[in-house]
């Protein structure tokens, strides 16, 4: 068993769930659920198994799980996860299987079905349903409550059906549409909770029958009883709507904020992803800013955006054009619950994971040493750049000492030389600028540049250290995938990535220091964005020249903040009554709204270069 499954297995929650075990290369190649997760995926490692499980077990490189409310989420997210990922060692569920739903047609005498596939028929469809039975039995039952014709076709005239009451006849009569509506409704209703009266009186009919010493039909209402409450436990992991949604949850503690992505596709969850990164304002603003630059950084925008309470989503709808949601109650918002827990969870685990690693943080070092044959790693410089579209360009820079991040050395650059949206030169410019100074100031150099890109970004911080500044320094680039996670590691002009256990301590390492400075960077970026946005606008305000521009953005800081701000605040920061007065007027005619907020890094996180950020 490899190290980071040993400390993982001692971190599992005692609750039901999915657990998603991968090999050495990230593939999920078994999907399964537990009641209990601890339990169930600890078993695996102890005792002995058959054939097939010992298989399966010597490949596991690491796993992951998804923590569900109940065991009924378990079992449909375990099969929409099935048959995403096709686990080689998943058997059963490899086929078209699928849980079944309750459908009411939508035919001018709708009727009752189970089916297996939601279609786009303007139908209603509930569940899905694990238990196939016990959709059965209560369908059975709907078509004894509720007179909805039970044939394909209709007949030439009224069947037994309609003698004993469980049938309009509409072969024969005519049926109101009112009449279809109200029945519609009331079964809707049954499917969405409200099976609960039904149930009560079910009951009372059970005891009745008991004291009457009719034990078969008492059991028999005992058996339709369990049939209901098993086909009408909650699950939350599929909507029958079968619309594409990004469900996104958030938790903040320490310093650090986990947010967890559910992707959920045609209605079903099939993919969830994580990320945990240090932040340093309040932790609905930072949440909303790793929301805007997930979108930024992907073009596959879903019909719905379902975010928690409490977050300002509004200038983040209107750029992205699609439905961002807050829900208050419903399947929606149990999602939206169900991503926070996990995000909760989630780190918690890294907490957790954190203090055992902080003995190893010095063999992280070394190790990375190692793999990439150079004296020592001690210190390390990173450097990212961040932009939208070549606007505000601004790069950062963070220094580690023996695998800690050493905040009181990092820098911030505003892009001077370049236009429009050119990474290269921009990591070109930066590096020339650092190491320029440091040899004019004879400061300490690092042992290792990580520079957060691929080949292209490597290649031109190699130009800079050999060609122009003849520095020999080791240089790694860091490139992402589609998903935004940390794939491949290059170095020098090695043509080819170097290999390295994307579960080993200095692949942790290098991940720490790759979040932390495209955190810095972004953060940068916000700020920059933020001031350079409210001094374009109070620059079209008569009165208003550099000094008073400068108090104002230090005295309120946003645009949204002056805007509520009354005369007198704004007297405060000198201005004159008729003046302050006009600058509300032209606030208040600008058309649309705010833009988004951007956490600010407070004062000491970072030391101010003065000869940086000019």
């Amino acid at each position: 068993m490899q190290e980071p499954v040993r400390e993982k297995l001692r971190l599992l929650p005692v609750q039901p769930g999915v657990y998603l075990m991968k090999d050495n290369r990230g593939r999920v190649i078994y999907v399964g659920k537990a009641k209990v997760l601890r339990n169930r995926v600890r078993s695996y490692f102890t005792g002995s198994h058959d054939r097939k499980t010992q298989r399966m077990v010597s490949q596991v490189a690491d796993f992951e799980y998804i923590v569900t409310d109940t065991v009924v989420e378990a079992l449909v997210l375990e099969c929409n996860l099935i048959k995403q990922y096709s686990p080689q060692y998943n058997i059963m569920l490899r086929d078209d299987k699928a849980y079944p739903y309750i459908k009411i047609t939508n035919e001018p005498h709708p009727r009752l079905e189970i089916v297996r596939r939601v279609q786009k028929d303007k139908a209603k469809y509930f569940g899905p349903y694990p238990n196939a039975s016990s959709a059965a039995e209560t369908k059975k039952l709907l078509e004894r409550l509720y007179p909805l014709r039970k044939c394909k076709r209709l007949k030439k005239k009224v069947c037994l059906y309609y003698h004993i009451g469980q049938c309009l006849a509409p072969c024969e009569f005519a049926v109101a549409n009112e009449t279809y509506d109200q029945i519609i409704r009331e079964i809707s209703s049954f499917l969405n909770g409200g099976h609960r009266e039904i149930v009560k009186d079910l009951r009372e009919q059970m005891e009745r029958e008991a004291e009457r010493l009719h034990f078969e039909r008492a059991k028999d209402l005992r058996d339709l009883i369990a049939h209901i409450e098993r086909v009408m436990e909650e699950q939350k992991v599929t909507v029958a709507d079968q619309v594409d949604r990004d469900v996104f949850g958030y938790y903040a503690d320490k310093g650090l904020l986990c947010v967890q992505v559910f992707y959920v596709r045609a209605g079903k969850l099939i993919e969830r992803s994580v990320s945990v990164m240090r932040h340093y304002g309040e932790p609905a603003e930072d949440f909303l800013s790793y929301v805007e630059q997930f979108y930024y950084q992907h073009a596959d925008v879903p019909k719905e955006v379902l975010l928690p309470q409490g977050i300002d989503s509004g200038p983040l709808a209107g750029w992205l054009g699609t439905k961002v949601l807050h829900p208050q109650r419903g399947a929606k918002r149990q999602l939206v619950d169900l991503a926070t827990e996990n995000a909760r969870l989630a780190l918690e685990e890294r907490f957790r994971l954190m203090e055992r690693d902080q003995d190893r943080t010095l063999g992280a070092v070394a190790q990375l040493a190692d793999i990439l044959g150079i004296p020592g790693a001690s210190r390390i410089e990173a450097f990212d750049n961040s932009n939208i579209q070549g606007a505000d360009p601004v790069a950062a820079m963070v220094v580690f000492h023996d695998g800690q991040p050493l905040r009181s050395e990092y820098r911030k650059y505003k892009i001077r030389s370049v236009q429009g949206p050119d990474d290269y030169a921009s990591m070109r410019e930066v590096v020339r600028r650092r190491y320029l100074r440091a040899l004019r100031e004879r400061t300490n150099l690092p042992d290792l540049i990580v520079v957060d890109g691929g080949r292209g970004h490597l290649n031109a911080v190699l130009d800079v250290l050999e060609d122009e500044l003849d520095l020999d320094i080791p240089v790694c680039g860091l490139a992402k995938d589609d998903r935004h996670k940390t794939s491949q590691l290059f170095f020098m002009r090695d043509p080819e990535p170097v290999p390295i256990d994307r579960h080993s301590q200095a692949f942790y390492l290098l991940e720490r220091v790759q979040e932390e400075v495209h955190r810095y960077a972004v953060t940068f970026h916000r700020q920059t964005r933020k001031k350079t946005g409210l001094a374009s606008v109070l620059d079209g305000i008569p009165g208003i020249g550099p000094q008073r521009r400068k108090a104002l953005l230090k005295r309120f800081g946003s645009l949204t903040a002056i805007r509520s701000a009354d005369v007198a605040e704004l007297q405060s920061a000198g201005l004159s009554r008729a003046l302050a007065e006009a600058v509300l007027a032209h606030l208040a005619e600008l058309p649309g709204g705010r833009r988004p907020e951007e956490p600010a890094v407070p004062p000491g996180t970072a030391a101010e270069d003065p000869g940086v950020q000019g």
